[in-house]
């Protein structure tokens, strides 16, 4: 194969070696010979490449018969002349060459060798002469381009592999068609792909593994952000306000449902008693929080009225009660997937005010209120207490409730977004058991426990919560801050984002 190969190349370079070297007034004679041989060699190339179905007789044939060169020899004596004999035979040697051919002026023995040859070379080297051009070449120039070309040698091996991979591809579309396993296919790869159409019907047919749950945000307030101030007026002159319907209270004083008299929307009037300068400050100071704030799962402010004595916060109304009453209903039963939902919404409404630079810092069941009894939608509400963040300044606090207050809180120490996070651990904590992780007999005792960090997942209403749940309220209950979760990083805790947990967690229901 090597020897062959080599010849080709050799001959290839002695036809480019000749032409620069050939002469302007080179034998019309052997022009004439060659031309003859290009035509019957592309006839012959022509007929054989339209043979679909004897490959290897194909690639067998001999190119040129030994009848033909008797022919070529015949018109060859007649325009040879003596002078130039030696010349032309010098000549004709090398361009002759190129074909796989002898001398033309051999006798008979030479001209039956050279077809034996040529097929003994083809056996061996595999390889077949190039498919040249359908039109009579009519120059040298068009000689050396057919050089050229030949170079791109097809053997007997890429034919064969080009014939079988047609068929092959023609096999797999019947089979395809009719829903069979193609020939010469690994029948691996067709077992593969029907595993997989089983598996997907599996799918289809039976339950999911994955649960999801409804993250969609609860309803929007039914008015558009305000932005408020303190209107002068008595609020009796716009709403009627049902002072026998108390929707909740505390330090502050008591809200209560009230209707706009132009509208007729039902709001909830929060009324603060305010007396000293200082006292309306700090309630000015929760209206300008509010304006910054809009947001589904935070309460939404509507208006304002400053009288003497009062401060009135008229805001968006939702009538589910708060959060702690769910806690402490022995009648409704707070699963750990309604657990889920619940600290996700708070998650994000913190993750809201943080992004806005402002820190809540009284977090705890009685200021989450459910958006209705019969969904766990949710509304964070009494920012009374909230301050915006400023990194420069410092920020100190000595207020909040005793059992959700962080160790920062209680040692006067800088606050900042992770206070909030601590407050959501010990609220995740109460909503899966029950129980208070630091409440002591007295506030003191529960500071105390809050200072030393001490609480566990000992309680045997742990028994069925999930180690995720275990491990996301053990990322919050950390003494020093800057170790605590984030709201973004709680969001994508495991706990409130892996819908095969919760489907896990439906499954318990």
């Amino acid at each position: 194969m090597r020897d062959g190969k080599d010849k080709v190349k050799l001959s290839l370079k002695g036809l480019k070696a000749q032409k620069k070297k050939k002469p302007p007034h080179a034998s019309d004679s052997v022009e004439a010979l060659l031309l003859d041989q290009v035509e019957k060699l592309n006839r012959q190339n022509a007929e054989l490449s339209h043979g679909n179905g004897v490959v290897l007789d194909m690639l067998r044939a001999p190119v040129v018969q030994p009848e033909d060169l008797e022919d070529l020899e015949g018109e060859e004596e007649k325009r040879r002349t003596p002078e130039r004999e030696e010349e032309q035979r010098a000549r004709e040697e090398e361009e002759v060459d190129i074909f796989g051919e002898s001398e033309p002026e051999e006798e008979e023995g030479r001209e039956e060798q050279v077809g034996e040859e040529e097929v003994e070379k083809r056996r061996e080297g595999g390889e077949e002469e190039s498919s040249l051009s359908l039109e009579p070449l009519e120059s040298s120039e068009e000689l050396g381009e057919v050089a050229v070309s030949s170079k791109n040698c097809v053997t007997e091996e890429d034919l064969l592999k080009d014939y079988l991979k047609k068929s092959r591809v023609e096999e797999m579309k019947e089979e395809d068609e009719e829903g069979g396993v193609p020939e010469g296919v690994e029948p691996q790869a067709a077992q593969s792909k029907a595993e997989k159409m089983k598996e997907e019907e599996v799918v289809d047919d039976g339950q999911p593994e994955e649960y999801i749950i409804d993250f969609t945000p609860p309803p929007a307030a039914p008015f558009d952000h305000r932005i408020v101030t303190p209107k002068p007026h008595q609020i009796a002159t716009f709403y009627a306000i049902n002072r026998d319907e108390v929707l909740g209270g505390g330090r502050f004083g008591q809200v209560h449902k009230c209707v706009e008299n132009s509208s007729g929307l039902t709001l909830a009037a929060k009324m603060v008693k305010a007396r000293s300068q200082k006292e309306k400050d700090v309630v000015k100071n929760e209206i300008q929080v509010m304006n910054q704030l809009n947001h589904a799962n935070l309460i939404q402010l509507y208006a304002a009225f400053e009288s003497r004595h009062d401060i009135i916060l008229v805001m968006e109304y939702v009538d589910g009660g708060e959060l702690f009453d769910r806690i402490i209903d022995e009648n409704y039963k707070l699963t750990e997937l309604d657990t889920v939902l619940f600290i996700r919404q708070i998650c994000e409404g913190l993750q809201y005010m943080h992004r806005m630079y402002i820190l809540h810092l009284d977090l705890k069941p009685e200021n989450i209120l459910c958006v209705s009894r019969a969904t766990n939608k949710i509304k964070i509400i009494d920012f009374g207490l909230a301050r915006r963040y400023k990194p420069r300044e410092k920020l100190r606090v000595n207020f909040g409730t005793p059992e959700f207050l962080a160790p920062e809180v209680i040692n006067y120490e800088f606050v900042s977004f992770h206070t909030d996070m601590w407050s959501l651990g010990v609220i995740t904590y109460m909503l899966l058991t029950g129980l208070s992780p630091f409440l002591g007999d007295d506030d003191n005792e529960t500071l105390n426990n809050i200072l030393a960090c001490q609480w566990n997942f000992e309680e045997e209403e742990f028994t069925d919560i999930s180690e995720e749940a275990k491990d996301f309220i053990t990322l919050l209950l950390v003494k020093s801050k800057s170790w605590r979760m984030s709201a973004s990083q709680s969001l994508k805790h495991s706990w409130l984002s892996d819908h095969n947990l919760h489907y896990r967690l439906h499954q318990k229901i």
